[in-house]
């Protein structure tokens, strides 16, 4: 499983994006690009910016959410709060 994964990481970070041309074929948009083969990820569209607000996509963005500060993963601080930085709270519950 971790090598399936190992390969679509790569393929996803090593993804062209294309265009449409006049004849209906897709073309490299970024001519600095090689020609992705049949093997190449690409795409059309780029994604969009999950840490800002998308009223089109009705997406509240990432702005004051809660994160872990010490996970790695996606609900981490430092991914969760796209480089903007984070504050910490200390909250105490008290039990009767």
């Amino acid at each position: 499983m971790r090598e399936i994964g190992d390969y679509l990481h790569e393929k996803y970070d090593e993804a062209t994006q294309v265009k449409i041309n006049k004849r209906g074929r897709l073309q490299v948009k970024d001519p600095r690009y090689k020609v992705p083969s049949a093997l190449d990820l690409v795409y059309l569209d780029e994604s969009p910016d999950w840490c800002r607000t998308n009223r089109q996509l009705q997406w509240p963005g990432t702005h004051n959410r809660v994160c872990n500060k010490t996970s790695l993963g996606l609900d981490g601080c430092a991914i969760l709060c796209c480089g903007r930085g984070y504050n910490t709270k200390k909250i105490v519950v008290k039990e009767r």
